[in-house]
Order: structure tokens, then C-alpha cells, then sequence
């Protein structure tokens, strides 16, 4: 179990006067301290980095719906565009891509 340090909060370590071995027990116990949290730190940045890859995928996939969505209206609405125009191609290569991960 890690040893908590036990500071005086109304003195500061600067400003006191340790000797030698005072300040050689006092970094090995800071030393300690923080080694001891390394593992937990580490399972948490895991799990920091877990969470923002699963709110990019989200947020791709939202993006990738709207994009749908709004060329689907565009075309509901009698948008009678050029089918070799850019847009053309990038909406049918989006709704082939959006059926091949559906399947």
C-alpha cells in the first residue's frame, strides 16, 4: 500500500532547514510516492485514450450520416445534378462505402 506523505500544510519545504539526511529521506519518500501511483496513472491514460477514440469514431459517424442525409434531401428535392459531376461521384462512393458496412 503507498505511504501517504505526511506534510505540514503551513510550512513550506523551501522554506525549512533540513539537514542532509532529512532532505535525502524526504525525496526518496517523494520518489516513492509517485512511483507508486505509476501504475494507476497508466491503466487511467489507457482509459483516457480508449474514450476519445470511441467520441472520434462517434463524431466521424455522425459527420458521415449528416453527409448522407443532407445529399439524400438534396436529391429528394429534385437536385437533378450532373451524375459525372464531383458530387455526384463522392455521394454514390459514400452510399457504396455505407452499404458495405452495413452488410
Amino acid at each position: 500500500m503507498a505511504k501517504t506523505l505526511k506534510l505540514d500544510p503551513n510550512t513550506d519545504p523551501t522554506q525549512e532547514n533540513l539537514s542532509k539526511e532529512e532532505l535525502s529521506e524526504r525525496r526518496k519518500e517523494i520518489t516513492a510516492f509517485y512511483k507508486d501511483n505509476i501504475p494507476h496513472l497508466t491503466v487511467q491514460a489507457e482509459y483516457e485514450a480508449l474514450l476519445a477514440d470511441i467520441e472520434k469514431s462517434r463524431a466521424e459517424r455522425m459527420q458521415a450520416q449528416m453527409y448522407l442525409a443532407q445529399a439524400y434531401a438534396a436529391q429528394q428535392e429534385g437536385n437533378k445534378a450532373d451524375p459525372t459531376s464531383e458530387d455526384a461521384k463522392a455521394f454514390k462512393e459514400a452510399m457504396e462505402k455505407a452499404a458495405s458496412n452495413v452488410e
